[in-house]
């Protein structure tokens, strides 16, 4: 039976607030359809969205089932690419500066690269046992990427393949896994065996912020459109924001479920993907005033889903994977109304004129 990736990894101390369980509104299966699409096997994991109006994903099985990249086009047609070397066990992954998409290989120990057409190229991390996990094209042109393994670092990679730094967080072990840019231009990470959120420049200094709550098991983190970052709690259950200055605030989630990963969404608020073994699987969406608006079930025949990665596609829909049951799922979020014709403009009556 195959079992969902999580990462699991048994100062700057920051104002903290902890937000008491709202109530939600129970989802209407209408205002947010749900569609689900076949990938393949095996373990679709992290997506992403591509240059070339596709979805991309990780196919993170280390078998020969799954050792893949896969692309998605928003009708559910999928393409597999196979990896060069077996056993790699792709991980996260994201669009590059340079068209093309870029994936880190926890067991190959490598950073890859693919384009668009399927080629791929790959560089060998000079560490052994680096894991690399979360990537992130930063806004120097570069790619950067978090190291889970021996160092417990962020690394930097150019997209000519050149691993140019590697960063020690300043706690050790910290396990950083995911990672996003904030909108200070700096790129924010999940430490989580530190149990803080880390920081760091493009020059490679590095904060660490506190999660005021002890033992969160954070996982995923997402730029939001506020200006924040957001991340994942998974031992806490709790959606957890922090403000560009350090400030942190918790969101618990009403159906006491596990959260895994997170995304800005196309209506201006964040979407995460929930573990429920008890209530069945669901993905979230919370607004930027913290309000957990829904959480849709996501059902799947004979197996379950495991939602895992999340983000907002080219359509204006979310998509996110489903790890265990093989299959990428669509969520419709509603679209604006169009605006309505402009009012006709107000008849001018002319100012008689008097010639004298």
């Amino acid at each position: 039976m195959k079992k969902a990736r999580f990462v699991a990894v048994a100062a700057v101390l920051v104002a903290a607030v902890v937000v008491g369980l709202a109530p939600v509104v129970a989802a209407d299966p209408a205002d947010y359809p749900v569609t689900l699409f076949p990938s393949g096997a095996a373990s679709p994991f992290s997506i992403t969205r591509g240059p070339d109006g596709a979805l991309w994903f990780t196919f993170s099985n280390a078998t020969e089932f799954g050792n893949a990249i896969g692309r998605i086009d928003t009708a559910g047609n999928v393409t597999r690419f196979e990896l060069p070397n077996p056993g790699s066990q792709p991980g996260y992954i994201t669009a590059g500066p340079d068209g093309a998409l870029w994936f880190t290989e926890e067991f190959g120990n490598r950073i890859g690269r693919i384009t668009t057409t399927g080629s791929i190229t790959e560089t060998d991390l000079a560490t052994a046992n680096s894991r690399p996990q979360g990537i992130v094209a930063g806004p120097d042109g570069a790619l950067w990427f978090t190291e889970a393994g021996a160092l417990n670092a962020v690394g930097r990679i150019t997209t000519a393949g050149v691993v140019t730094n590697e960063f020690n967080t300043p706690s050790q072990p910290s396990s950083p896994l995911d990672i996003a840019v904030g909108s200070d231009g700096a790129m924010w990470f999940t430490e989580q065996a530190a149990n803080k959120i880390g920081r760091i420049t493009t020059a490679g200094a590095i904060t660490e912020h506190d999660i005021p709550t002890a033992g969160t098991n954070a996982l995923g983190i997402a730029a939001g459109p506020d200006g924040a970052l957001w991340f994942t709690e998974q031992n806490t259950h709790s959606i957890g924001r922090i403000t560009t200055a350090g400030s942190v605030t918790e969101h618990p989630i009403p159906s006491v479920s596990t959260p895994a990963y997170i995304a800005a969404g196309p209506d201006g608020a964040l979407w995460f993907t929930e573990v429920n073994d008890q209530t069945g699987d669901r993905v979230g969406r919370i607004t930027t005033a913290g309000t957990v608006t829904d959480e849709l079930p996501i059902v799947t025949a004979d197996v379950a889903c495991s939602p895992t990665g999340i983000t907002a596609g080219p359509d204006g829909n979310v998509w996110f994977t489903c790890e265990l049951a093989d299959q990428i799922g669509r969520i419709a979020v509603p679209k604006p109304a169009p605006p309505g014709p402009a009012p006709a403009p107000a008849a001018v009556v002319a100012e008689p004129r008097f010639t004298g």
